[in-house]
């Protein structure tokens, strides 16, 4: 049974970073369609990144692009994201996913399984 256990989140000032770690086990399929996603109280889960193994493809929600970087770890079942230029409406419980099958924000597909996610909370 795969798990996925997330790390890193805490509280930090507008304009502060953090940084998201992720580690799979449990199988012995190659963790490559990995991702993050986010949501807050009262919305809906919304995706961040997600990387594809395959050829190194990342994808980035529209709200995060030019300010998080989701990294593949040099062990293949850990997974990052860095959090930069942090603003208050970046507050959510972050998850990391996966998948065996291929998947990334910009496909229909999503992931089904799920970490218990870390808090990131951003103050003004």
């Amino acid at each position: 049974q795969v798990q996925l256990v997330e790390s890193g989140g805490g509280s930090v000032q507008a304009g502060g970073s953090l940084r998201l770690s992720c580690t799979a086990s449990g199988s012995t399929y190659t963790f490559c369609y990995m991702g993050w996603f986010r949501q807050a109280p009262g919305k809906k889960r919304e995706g961040v990144a997600s990387f594809d193994c395959d050829d190194g493809d990342t994808r980035y929600g529209d709200s995060v692009r030019d300010r998080f970087t989701i990294v593949r770890g040099s062990a293949k079942n850990t997974l990052y994201l860095q959090m930069n230029n942090l603003k208050p409406e970046d507050t959510a419980m972050y998850y990391c996913a996966t998948d065996e099958r291929f998947w990334t924000l910009n496909t229909l597909t999503r992931p089904r399984i799920f970490g218990q996610g870390t808090q990131v909370t951003v103050s003004s």
